[in-house]
């Protein structure tokens, strides 16, 4: 049985073998794509768990493909995969819908292990989808499980790095977080890039919640930041 279906976009077909035949030892269902618009029309024919895709691409590069997918499938992991490895890159791919970033060339453990992050929480929120867990806060409720988050009957999806941090900011609402604190429960590190990381997802889901003024995501200068819900 396939531990996870993925779908693999790179043009450069040596590294490509060589990675999908270490992902498949592993037990992972693989198809590949060796340029963008073949990719794209894969998936909008087929259910996948994960993607992973390079940046330079040919025919459609990977940052809009990624654009494309998340707005074709919202909740879908996206990981780039690239030898542009400038901070500028990492946090532009980020804001076009990927979920993580790792840049070549790369081991196949680092590889692995991103991936089996992505969908060993996956898994975590099937079972949590069963017990119909909700949290509401102003006008919003948030399914936990399927990282839905609602607003009458308007239903947004979230990446699974939205909807880990919402989660997070909501078990600690009306709390100053720190930054560190959050980097090292979300992303389980504080280093410069997941910093920047953050930043960029705090702006996401300010984006989302925008439908309701009473909730705000506040910047705390030098510190943090801290979700505000107003009641009254």
């Amino acid at each position: 049985m396939s531990k996870g279906r993925i779908l693999y976009v790179e043009d450069d077909l040596t590294l490509s073998f060589v990675t999908r035949d270490n992902l498949e030892i592993r037990g992972y269902s693989v198809d590949f794509c060796e340029d963008g618009i073949t990719a794209f029309e894969k998936i909008t024919n087929q259910s996948y768990d994960l993607c992973i895709l390079d940046v330079m691409l040919p025919k459609m590069d990977g940052f809009t493909l990624a654009r494309k997918i998340r707005a074709f499938n919202e909740e879908i992991p996206i990981i780039f995969l690239t030898a542009r490895s400038t901070h500028e890159d990492k946090i532009f791919g980020l804001q076009q819908g990927g979920d993580d970033y790792i840049t070549k060339p790369f081991s196949i453990e680092e590889l692995v292990l991103k991936i089996e992050v992505f969908l060993k929480r996956s898994k975590i929120q099937v079972r949590q989808e069963t017990k119909n867990e909700l949290v509401s806060f102003g006008e919003f409720t948030f399914f936990a499980g399927n990282q839905r988050l609602s607003i009458g009957d308007v239903h947004q999806y979230l990446t699974y790095r939205e909807a880990v941090l919402l989660a997070y900011l909501l078990e600690h609402r009306d709390k100053v977080l720190k930054r560190e604190d959050i980097l090292n429960a979300v992303w389980g590190n504080n280093h410069f890039f997941s910093s920047r990381s953050m930043d960029v997802f705090i702006s996401r889901l300010r984006k989302l919640l925008k439908s309701d003024p009473l909730v705000k995501i506040e910047s705390i200068h030098n510190v943090g930041y801290r979700l505000v819900i107003d009641n009254h």
